[in-house]
């Protein structure tokens, strides 16, 4: 989404999340006690070990739960963590730990420029190293992948699933060409086919950062499947995690076009290993998402644990328009764990 991302950063009017009434959380979740990130706000830089050398990225923990601690892996890849900001307005009042996470090349973390650390199997280790940085265990560890993260999160459980308490997978099929299937077969013949012509006469002369390319693509493509709410309503959080996208770790990884995935993910496919993963899994799909929803409910099904729920009224950032149905079934899946 690079090209996405700026043309949201320049919208001039946007809507705020609505502010909603907060149940207080139990006492101890303001209990810092034994926690040495307390005297900077919960905010922790891991050193992370590459084949390339050392670096650092961000976290910052919120609450206290010695049960629950959710780790989210924010989408991209190249995004940052800002857009889960929206987890600030429920998982505090369920008594639910959350650490926010800058993958490296990612907002506050550090930023290599050696390409050679953008693999899949290299940010699988750095989740690995920062599990073990914050002191998460099998007792307490779960972990939340969204789009990208969601990719990420499948590829750290299958690896390192004896180190999870739970997983949810957000809004990602668990196939790239299956998801490259779904946008040819079911979203692209539902597009305005003229429209939809010139966008792809854009992509063929290699002309995505084109205006014209977003022009388009913002009201055909993006406030149907990606926020359905017009552009200048995003929520700021949104706005501020897109505009300061990676653009070259993106499109490095996932290609130049927003109606499909290429990159060095285009052949990524774990639907069949999905039965390996023994783990409590949530998978949450929305309506108009990107990713085929009758897909994702047959990924609950391979996995072992699998739970579904599917967002009504959601798209890719279900967080956020379908919010209090996504919040409800996240904190229904991760309470009995608690």
């Amino acid at each position: 989404m690079k090209a996405l991302f700026a043309c949201v950063a320049a919208a001039l009017m946007l809507i705020a999340t609505p502010v909603l009434a907060q149940q207080a959380p139990p006492a101890s979740y303001y209990d810092n006690t034994g926690h040495p990130d307390a005297w900077s706000g919960g905010v922790k830089m891991v050193d992370i070990d590459t084949p390339k050398g050392k670096f650092r990225v961000w976290t910052k923990r919120v609450g206290n739960n010695p049960k629950l601690k959710l780790l989210l892996l924010h989408g991209g890849p190249g995004a940052t963590h800002d857009y889960f900001e929206a987890f600030g307005s429920y998982l505090p009042r369920e008594g639910v730990e959350y650490i926010y996470y800058d993958q490296l090349g990612s907002g506050n973390s550090d930023k290599p420029t050696d390409t050679d650390l953008w693999t899949t199997e290299r940010f699988v280790e750095e989740v690995e190293q920062v599990r073990k940085s914050l002191g998460l265990t099998r007792d307490d560890f779960c972990l939340l992948g969204h789009s990208w993260g969601g990719i990420l999160a499948i590829e750290y459980a299958l690896k390192y699933q004896a180190n999870v308490k739970c997983l949810v997978i957000s809004n990602m099929m668990a196939s790239i060409p299956a998801y490259n299937a779904y946008a040819q077969k079911a979203l692209m013949p539902a597009m305005d086919q003229k429209l939809l012509a010139e966008v792809k006469a854009l992509e063929a002369a290699g002309k995505t950062s084109d205006p014209r390319y977003m022009e388009i693509l913002v009201p055909l493509h993006y406030e149907k499947h990606i926020l359905r709410r017009p552009q200048a309503e995003w929520p700021e959080p949104v706005v501020r995690s897109f505009a300061h996208l990676n653009g070259e770790l993106y499109t490095l990884m996932q290609g130049p076009s927003e109606l499909g995935a290429s990159g060095r993910l285009e052949r990524w496919d774990r639907f069949e290993d999905l039965a390996k993963i023994n783990v409590p899994t949530l998978v949450i799909a929305g309506t108009y998402d990107t990713m085929d929803p009758a897909y994702m409910a047959s990924m609950a099904k391979k996995l072992p644990k699998g739970q579904y729920a599917l967002m009504p009224n959601g798209s890719h950032m279900s967080m956020y328009d379908d919010q209090a149905n996504y919040f409800a079934a996240l904190t229904k899946f991760l309470k009995p764990l608690d």
